[in-house]
């Protein structure tokens, strides 16, 4: 309430001379908060607070700037107090695409998705966000292990198992550090596109949030978090066709995806193969540490896109066979934790 308190006051050495009430718009995996503030004109912002001990504004305005220099829809900063951690925010709504897609609407959803991703992507320059590097890239694969199999199962690999986990992760790398470098949201899922009615003057689909931990990468991770996500399914067919325009409008565009479909999307399921592991990994910290447990239910879809991946590549057998050890029934249960 202090925080909340603090907010308010801010909001009105803003706005001195109007009135205006706040109430809770979302909230996120982090310490982030977010309230939607309403004057009595009917005019809506979003106010953002971020507690600087536990979160640096910083990088979402500079990413936020990069991505809206992209001509794509993200949060305009209309006001900033880095001291107390509050940003005053353009409102995106409150309608998420998890929310609003359906199998009528989703192709041209995707679409939009798709161009808005193209025009991040074509923006991209060296040094302006963090690397994507090998580093980065095995502290998230190690999540895996420790918060997956060690705490959530209970599980302690022998030195044969760790070696061939090992093994798959060194595979994993290699593809993931040849693929072409882009700017790379990190989230780009159906939590953190916002749909846009199209009565909303406004209404540039999607509205992106949540882009801070943006980072310099591999090209398709990006449509790993879109089509392989944890919080909606559709069928195989359906994203490979919604994956191929994508692929032509990229190529069209110049930017350094394969000149070949099938070399694009093999690369595409590789690092949905890091990603998912990562996930199911900041799945099970978030409720043994964060006490989040709403992200368990998630966890049966994460694992069988790694699995199903595992399945197709031979390079990744070794670790296909691990997961079927760590879940013997998972096959016969359909994936039902």
């Amino acid at each position: 309430m202090q925080r909340q308190q603090q907010l308010s006051e801010w909001l009105h050495s803003l706005f001195p001379d109007s009135d205006f009430t706040l109430a809770p718009a979302s909230a996120d995996a982090s310490f982030r908060r977010y309230f939607r503030v309403n004057f009595q004109d009917g005019t809506t912002r979003v106010a953002m607070d971020a507690p600087p001990s536990h979160e640096d504004c910083r990088p979402f305005l500079h990413v936020g700037k990069l991505f809206e220099d992209a001509s794509t829809h993200v949060p305009h900063v209309y006001a900033q107090d880095l001291e107390q951690g509050f940003l005053l925010l353009s409102d995106l709504g409150d309608t998420t695409y998890l929310q609003a897609l359906t199998p009528d609407n989703a192709k041209q959803l995707y679409s939009s998705a798709t161009d808005a991703l193209i025009n991040i992507q074509l923006a991209s320059k060296e040094n302006e966000l963090p690397l994507y590097d090998e580093a980065l890239l095995r502290q998230e694969l190690e999540l895996f292990p420790e918060w997956y199999i060690a705490k959530h199962l209970g599980v302690t690999l022998s030195e044969k198992q760790k070696g061939k986990l090992e093994e798959c992760f060194q595979r994993i790398l290699r593809n993931n550090l040849a693929q072409p470098q882009v700017y790379v949201h990190r989230d780009y899922h159906s939590r953190n596109l916002m749909y846009v009615a199209d009565n909303n003057p406004d209404s540039i689909n999607p509205g992106i949030i949540d882009f801070q931990d943006a980072v310099y990468g591999p090209i398709t991770y990006d449509l790993a978090s879109l089509f392989k996500d944890a919080y909606i399914r559709w069928e195989e067919a359906d994203i490979i066709d919604w994956l191929i325009p994508y692929w032509e409008k990229a190529r069209k565009a110049k930017l350094p995806v394969s000149e070949d479909f099938g070399e694009f999307y093999r690369d595409y399921e590789w690092m949905g193969v890091q990603r998912h592991l990562k996930v199911l990994g900041i799945f099970a910290r978030l409720y043994y540490r964060d006490g989040k447990e709403d992200y368990l239910k998630d966890m049966p879809w994460v694992f069988e896109y790694l699995h199903r991946a595992c399945i197709r590549y031979i390079d990744l057998k070794p670790l296909q066979v691990l997961l079927e050890e760590l879940h013997p029934k998972l096959i016969q249960e359909g994936y039902s934790f």
